[in-house]
């Protein structure tokens, strides 16, 4: 697999040192799509804190990656969905964290969830 970056320098606003415009991906032989996950534990239930939460989040995600042969390297694209604005921080903040030095085009939204005790939901896409 071959990504990238395409940031480009004119013409439309510049992207932020969190995360990138667009990442072309070439030669993949696998495409994955992790529905939204929860900040949920084995048992099906959410801490009352966002941090345990997003926590939570990216474990299940990397268990998910893991049981298809994928690491965290392989996403390339995350959406987030809040229940406030007031998240976008911590959640931008565990998304760094999780991805390290990798950078993926990435979308936040706040929304009202399903369920109360979910105070945020992520979706990604991974290729190999």
């Amino acid at each position: 697999m071959h990504e990238r970056m395409i940031n480009p320098a004119t013409g439309v606003y510049p992207a932020t040192p969190d995360y990138i415009h667009a990442l072309e991906v070439q030669q993949t032989g696998r495409l994955l799509f992790v529905s939204g996950t929860m900040g949920l534990d084995t048992s099906g239930h959410a801490p009352e804190g966002l941090d345990e939460q997003l926590e939570l989040i990216w474990n299940n995600l990397r268990h998910i990656l893991n049981t298809a042969d994928m690491t965290s390297d392989n996403i390339v694209r995350v959406t987030s969905y809040l229940t406030s604005v007031d998240f976008a921080e911590k959640n931008q903040n565990a998304r760094l964290k999780a991805l390290g030095d990798r950078r993926v085009p990435t979308t936040a939204i706040v929304v009202k969830t399903l369920t109360p005790e979910w105070l945020v939901e992520i979706e990604i896409v991974a290729a190999a």
